[in-house]
Parts: structure tokens; C-alpha cells; sequence
């Protein structure tokens, strides 16, 4: 297996379980020492506890991303820590078992908190590190959905605006020559997709893709260590969408 990732220090939100476990999984693969985020202590460190039994370096931190005084106290500590940062993946994500609910459904404690987590958080701790990922001169993948395209439900929305802001981070931080891409992952044969959505139309999504294949939480962590690898040296400002091509049949929970 290649080492792109060689010596190379990656943060991952999100890292207690699915697609995050996946990412830290296939970057420390490639040689990448990982930084793992989530708010589920336990998650961490079975994710954690994985790593180093397979000789990578790990270190786990309990934040909650609703909150932005502990964002910027974990990036303070990353920070005196890791003065160098070579990728952020801002996976973490919030859906409240719930991923169809309805646009007018919902309190507002949770709309800002759907906010606070899918949109917010990433920018806010894009920008907290930013001086580890420009003495890198690192890259940002965030993980939108396929759901942003179709924003007819609370979680849609929100990651609707994290890939709106993806291109906003893009633009500002090319300056500090950081490339900030994202990706629109379908629906995944992960826990989290699973419980976000009746059984009977998450069957009839899969049934309804135009490859017929049910992606799994490897393909989207090979895309990503694509897009954060010097492979993609000269992509900056996209959304790559992994969905079996759902985008064109008009998805709809």
C-alpha cells in the first residue's frame, strides 16, 4: 500500500464511529498519525484502540462542536500540540435519527443545534487551526450530503450551507495556500444513514440508484484521501458527489 500520508498529522471530527472510524482508519494505513474528535468518549477510544493496535500514533479528544468556547479550547491545544496540520476532515455531523424530517417540524433548540453542529462548527474550527494547516500548507475536506442538494428537510439545509461555506473557506484560505474541498456522500450502508431514516425509504433509495451498488463508508474515505493527498494538489473550491448517481434521479425521504 502507498504512504502518501507518511509523517503527515490529520484531524478528524466525528471519529467515534462510521465514516469517521473509516477516514482514520484508511490515513493511518497510508502512515498518517491521527487526532480524533467526537463528543462520544467510548466511540473514541474503540476507534483509538484500533489504531494503535495496528503501531499508529493517536490521540483522542472529547469536544462538543455545539459549543464554541470547547472548539477553541481543543484548538488552542492542538495548536501547542501540532503547530503543523496537514488535513482537517470536518466529518461530524448531526441528523437526530431523523434525516427525512420535515423542513417545519422541528423546535427551534434543535434547528440551532443542526446548525450549530453541520454548518458552524466546521468553519469555526477550520479557523482555529488555521495557522497548523497554513504551516502545512494543508487542506479541509468537509462532508456535505447528497441531502444538500434536495433541502426540502432540516438536515438538508444545514449541509446545503456547509457546502456553501466550503466554497467561502476555499476563496479565504487560498491565501494561506489551503485547499478546502468537500463531499456529497449518497445514502451509505453506515449506522448513521441506517438510523436516520424509516427502513422502508432507505430500502427504496438504495433500490432507486442508478449503479446498483450500495456504497459503503470505504468509498467515501478513498475519495477523500484522493482530495487530501498531493494527487489533488491542484483542486481546490469542489464538491465531488459519491452517490450512485442519486443526484440525477431526484432524490427524495
Amino acid at each position: 500500500m502507498s504512504q502518501r500520508f507518511q509523517g503527515r498529522t490529520v484531524l478528524v471530527t466525528g471519529g467515534a464511529a462510521g465514516l469517521g472510524r473509516s477516514f482514520a482508519e484508511h490515513f493511518a494505513a497510508e502512515g498518517a498519525q491521527l487526532l480524533l474528535l467526537d463528543i462520544d468518549r467510548k466511540g473514541l477510544d474503540e476507534t483509538a484502540a484500533l489504531l494503535r493496535a495496528r503501531g499508529t500514533m493517536c490521540a483522542t479528544y472529547r469536544v462538543d462542536l455545539a459549543v464554541e468556547a470547547e472548539i477553541q479550547a481543543f484548538a488552542a491545544q492542538l495548536i501547542a500540540e501540532h503547530p503543523r496540520l496537514d488535513v482537517l476532515v470536518n466529518n461530524a455531523g448531526l441528523a437526530y435519527g431523523e434525516i427525512a424530517t420535515g423542513f417545519t417540524d422541528l423546535s427551534q433548540e434543535k434547528w440551532l443545534r443542526y446548525f450549530a453542529i453541520n454548518s458552524v462548527a466546521p468553519v469555526l474550527l477550520g479557523q482555529a487551526v488555521r495557522p497548523a494547516l497554513a504551516a502545512a500548507k494543508g487542506n479541509v475536506i468537509n462532508i456535505t450530503s447528497m441531502a444538500s442538494y434536495m433541502p426540502a428537510t432540516a438536515y438538508g439545509v444545514t449541509k446545503a450551507t456547509l457546502a456553501s461555506m466550503t466554497y467561502a473557506m476555499a476563496t479565504h484560505f487560498s491565501a494561506d495556500g489551503i485547499r478546502v474541498n468537500g463531499i456529497a456522500p449518497g445514502i451509505m450502508e453506515t449506522p448513521a444513514s441506517k438510523d436516520s431514516l424509516p427502513a422502508e425509504t432507505y430500502a427504496r433509495v438504495q433500490g432507486s440508484q442508478m449503479l446498483k451498488l450500495h456504497g459503503v463508508a470505504e468509498d467515501i474515505a478513498r475519495l477523500g484521501l484522493f482530495l487530501a493527498s498531493d494527487d489533488a494538489r491542484f483542486i481546490t473550491s469542489e464538491i465531488v458527489n459519491c452517490d450512485a448517481g442519486n443526484r440525477m434521479r431526484g432524490w427524495r425521504a
